[in-house]
């Protein structure tokens, strides 16, 4: 993520300053304990909703769901848009956590969502632990190197039985073991890949449907298709006028 980055961005010249050991100490636990700046400066860029917004991939799934077709969404991203994009949390689960909550690294107690995006927002970080007596450094709930997936996490072995059909859109299917997720589903349930490129075991199996290309252009075929352009079109236009709460 860092290293994807152009020279000469913001972002990038932020994350260069501090020198990091390698790309990926932005989301080690020891690191950030150590110096949490970097992940703080990548956070302000990242924060759901403010740089950031759904697009019509996101508003796909929120409208799987009013039509009663979405069982789970499973997502790497820790940027919130499905959440923004009004994907229910029952129906959500975030692999690598997300910025919905937050907890002190050390003591583990929770802090006040509303005011950690505050202070990630106008660069006032890090964050302190309210605790008393507590010296620990306040975090998303991001999941880091170091950190385990949350647990709700491996129940996806308890919903593959009751899929018809799997929808994999946007991922590189290489980290694991989020990617063993499409190839745990029945050679019999048929799969989907909305994605720039071929990947993982997609397109080994005779009820695969790979779309290549633009991931919003193939959705938005798709979307019409099925005869949902207009109500996606409402969910589309719906995000930019209404007004997104805080999170609890």
């Amino acid at each position: 993520m860092v290293s994807s980055r152009s020279p000469g961005t913001g972002l990038y010249d932020n994350l260069q300053k501090y020198d990091l050991p390698y790309p990926e100490a932005i989301f080690d636990i020891q690191f950030f304990m150590m110096d949490p700046r970097p992940f703080f400066a990548l956070a302000q860029e990242l924060y759901p909703g403010v740089n950031y917004k759904p697009n019509a991939a996101h508003h796909f799934l929120k409208l799987l769901h009013d039509e009663g077709k979405l069982q789970m969404v499973y997502t790497q991203n820790i940027d919130g848009l499905e959440r923004l994009a009004g994907i229910p949390e029952e129906k959500l689960v975030e692999a690598h956590g997300s910025f919905a909550t937050a907890s002190c690294t050390l003591c583990g107690m929770r802090h006040e969502a509303a005011m950690v995006k505050q202070a990630i927002v106008e660069g006032n970080v890090p964050i302190m632990c309210e605790a008393a007596k507590c010296k620990g450094k306040v975090k998303p709930d991001i999941v880091f190197f170091g950190e385990n997936l949350p647990h709700v996490f491996w129940d996806y072995h308890l919903q593959i039985p009751f899929a018809d059909l799997l929808l994999v859109m946007g991922t590189s299917l290489e980290v694991y073991p989020f990617a063993g997720i499409a190839d745990a589903m029945g050679r019999k349930t048929p799969r989907v890949l909305i994605n720039l490129n071929a990947v993982g075991s997609f397109g080994s199996r005779d009820s695969d449907v790979v779309l290549e290309g633009d991931i919003v252009e193939n959705v938005k075929k798709l979307t019409s298709a099925l005869g949902w352009e207009e109500k996606l079109n409402i969910l589309e236009e719906g995000y930019s006028t209404r007004t997104i709460p805080n999170e609890e």
